[in-house]
């Protein structure tokens, strides 16, 4: 096992080789040494170093995905392996349905699918298009994203592609600073289930909605195709990598950052504030409510807000 030290120095080289923003890395470098010289991180044992090194790292450049993670499972050090974590995300969604953790038929005819993870375009297709055709004949659709972590750009983009009518809408882009590119994300030609275009979608959020999550929330908000229910997400918007730097410890880099194209910007720091704020644990009853209310054509925030939700500023 290398040092605090050692790992505190390959983490730092990591960011400085990567960092979406580069003219920040020099004040992350010279913070984090500081405390390195100064014995901040001594003693610490592994999840104790990361978590110190996490909080330290955000202090000085508040962005969500900059830190440390410890990890039960031993990381191959091997530079072969270093694909920024992809084959452990793919093997995280295999074993996790792609994402997809209910979907129910409830009163009303209204559809619920609940979403843990945001799959990748490729791999998790079949799972995403089998839940939407299982609530392709309801009337409403709530997505429950109150316990999604974060996933991939592309997946959110499939998921946000059935509730528009084709392929001409252009959701965000997402500048990748290794490529010095901008990558646009437009709505998919094909899909393998129908679209769900013409019925109100409303979206579930909480304090632990992350990542690829809020992107589905914020992108179909801004877009005016649903109404987002809940508590205000925990903003971090920028798509990583994440590197091993030890057997137990990788450091998540965001190697790229999102541009929606309604808003001109992102969620980064401030999260997805919803529609209608209501406790995490309100918000499905509070959308169910509203759905069952609500004329197809009628359904939004102001909708949602008259059967006990409060609209926010």
């Amino acid at each position: 096992m290398p040092t605090n030290e050692q790992i505190i120095e390959q983490a730092l080289d990591r960011i400085g080789a990567g960092y979406v923003f580069p003219e920040k890395t020099v004040v992350i470098d010279a913070a984090i040494r500081g405390r390195l010289a100064a014995g901040a991180y001594e003693g610490l044992d592994g999840p104790a170093l990361c978590e110190t090194v996490t909080a330290d790292l955000q202090e000085v450049c508040p962005d969500k995905h900059l830190r440390l993670l410890w990890t039960e499972e031993p990381q191959s050090l091997e530079p072969v392996d270093a694909d920024g974590g992809q084959a452990a995300f793919l093997r995280l969604l295999r074993e996790h349905n792609q994402g997809v953790r209910l979907v129910e038929h409830l009163e009303g005819n209204i559809g619920l699918i609940e979403i843990g993870r945001i799959a990748t375009a490729v791999e998790g297709a079949s799972v995403i298009g089998a839940a939407m055709q299982l609530v392709a004949g309801t009337s409403a659709l709530v997505l429950d994203l109150r316990g999604c972590r974060g996933g991939a750009p592309e997946g959110a983009a499939m998921w946000c592609s059935y509730f528009f009518g084709d392929d001409q809408v252009h959701l965000n882009d997402i500048y990748d600073r290794s490529t010095d590119t901008t990558r646009q994300y437009w709505t998919a030609g094909h899909l393998p289930a129908p679209r769900y275009t013409d019925r109100p979608v409303y979206v579930l959020t909480s304090e632990t909605t992350f990542s690829g999550g809020e992107d589905v929330a914020y992108t179909l908000q801004a877009h005016g195709r649903a109404v987002v229910v809940g508590a205000t997400t925990r903003g971090g918007a920028h798509p990583t990598a994440r590197h091993a730097v030890a057997e137990h410890v990788l450091v998540t880099v965001p190697t790229a950052r999102t541009v929606n194209t309604v808003t001109g910007t992102n969620w980064e720091g401030v999260g997805v504030v919803p529609d209608v704020q209501v406790p995490a644990d309100q918000a499905l009853d509070t959308a169910l409510k509203a759905a069952l209310r609500q004329p197809e054509a009628e359904v939004g925030a102001a909708g949602v807000a008259e059967s006990g939700g409060e609209t926010a500023r």
